[in-house]
């Protein structure tokens, strides 16, 4: 059964809608035009309420509208329908259809896509975004092998599987021998996905991160916000300040986006006065900061030791309208840690509308231990023994077994270590990509 038709959308009440049944594209462009998914659907409802006949791009506009609804139901209902009309077999719909799937329900789209009779380059793309959203980017890549013809969007849409899943150095590897065979020309996305994973990898990934910005320079590229803003990240995350406030400075526009990499940059790295200067500057010029930007904000008040500054920027987030998250709440823990002021740092984590997570409990106990707090953390060692799992951060149980040595609480050491090694945990070994100097 299809979708009820809106009392409002009756032809009888609503003359202005009844178009000649023959003006396909009439019907088609006010799908395409309708102000929101539901206008759309509701025109579709008419359509099939008045027998008026459906062409591609009637289905196609719909399924497009009903996407940002990531309604599984609705999209096999549309899915159902266009089976009746035979439109099945028609590459473009199916692709559409696939889309609207991968963003719904991956399963489907899987099931969807073994059974398409004809596939375009599209569909393989919209299948190895959908595994790579999926996190299965393995078999991203496989289908990448198999695909019959590429374009510069399999190249993106593969590297982007690597990026976004933490695999780095294999998207930069993809982006080195998408240059070497030369079969297609990376676009602004592409650039974008190897300058984000150059990002991540510090030092390690700045030398291929200038290459591609001297791709940049010699194709002649405007550096326009998108492209500065992910070079800004770049230089920023890899500890080259003064390369990212040089590119910055250059840049004609900037957004929330382009203060935000630098300032963040700026705090990650110990510049924490000049990450403060960048957000004052910021305001200066109108841009309203997001939820990322306060993040930065706080950290750099969380390295200098500023708590009432932190107060303050940490007061401001409802003051412009946004909702602190929970790596808000984790640097003010750890703004008041690192400050010696336990008990507010503790108040913090009662307050929280979240539940803690492992990275504000390790921030908590560090705290703990470096101020000899030990009557504090025994207050939550047992809740947090409870709570995190060994396999999230065996480094939690670490500090907890130093802070029981420390207070020469042996048993106790001597219990999280056999717990540890009862449970396989180990922690892991600290590394670092970024090399001093610039």
């Amino acid at each position: 059964m299809l979708l009820p038709l809106p009392r409002i959308l009756n032809p009888s009440r609503n003359p202005v809608l009844c178009f000649s049944r023959a003006g396909y594209n009439t019907w088609a462009a006010s799908i395409k035009d309708a102000s929101s998914p539901h206008k759309a659907l509701t025109i579709y409802c008419h359509m099939h309420r008045c027998s008026i006949p459906f062409d591609s791009f009637s289905i196609l506009f719909t399924i497009k509208s009903c996407t940002p609804l990531h309604d599984p139901i609705l999209i096999r209902h549309l899915h159902s329908h266009l089976l009746k009309l035979g439109f099945n077999s028609h590459v473009y719909v199916a692709t559409c259809l696939l889309n609207a799937y991968a963003v719904t329900s991956f399963e489907d789209a899987s099931r969807l896509f073994d059974e398409m009779p004809q596939r375009n380059t599209i569909t393989w793309n919209t299948m190895i975004t959908g595994y790579s959203r999926s996190g299965d980017v393995d078999k991203a890549c496989s289908l990448f092998d198999e695909m019959p013809e590429r374009d510069v969007g399999s190249w993106s849409a593969v590297i982007t599987a690597y990026v976004n899943n933490g695999r780095w150095d294999n998207g930069l590897s993809m982006f080195r021998e998408m240059m070497a065979r030369g079969e297609q020309k990376p676009d602004q996305v592409t650039v974008g996905s190897v300058l984000s994973g150059c990002a991540h990898m510090g030092s390690a990934g700045l030398l291929a991160g200038k290459s591609v910005h001297g791709f940049v320079v010699k194709n002649g590229w405007e550096v326009n916000v998108e492209i500065g803003t992910v070079l800004v990240d770049m230089y920023a995350k890899c500890g080259f300040l003064k390369n990212a406030c040089r590119l910055f400075d250059l840049m004609p526009e900037r957004n929330v986006m382009t203060w935000t990499a630098l300032i963040c940059g700026a705090a990650q790295h110990g510049y924490s006065q000049e990450a403060l200067t960048f957000f004052n500057l910021m305001q200066e010029f109108g841009v309203k900061p997001n939820e990322t930007t306060f993040t930065g904000v706080l950290n750099a008040c969380a390295h200098t030791g500023l708590v009432d500054d932190g107060r303050e920027f940490f007061r401001m987030i409802d003051g412009c309208g946004l909702e602190p998250r929970i790596q808000h709440y984790g640097c003010m823990v750890d703004l008041y840690g690192k400050a010696g002021l336990l008990e507010e740092a503790y108040a913090v984590i009662r307050g929280m509308k979240f539940e803690p997570n492992v990275v504000i409990w390790g921030s908590f106990l560090s705290a703990c231990k470096e101020h000899k707090q030990f009557e504090m953390a025994e207050r939550v060692v047992e809740h947090v023994l409870r709570e995190v799992r060994p396999e999230n951060d065996g480094g939690v149980y670490s500090l907890i077994s130093d802070l029981y040595v420390l207070n020469e609480k042996w048993d106790d050491a001597e219990r999280i270590r056999k717990l540890m090694v009862s449970k396989n945990v180990r922690k892991a070994r600290g590394s670092s990509f970024i090399r001093t100097g610039e």
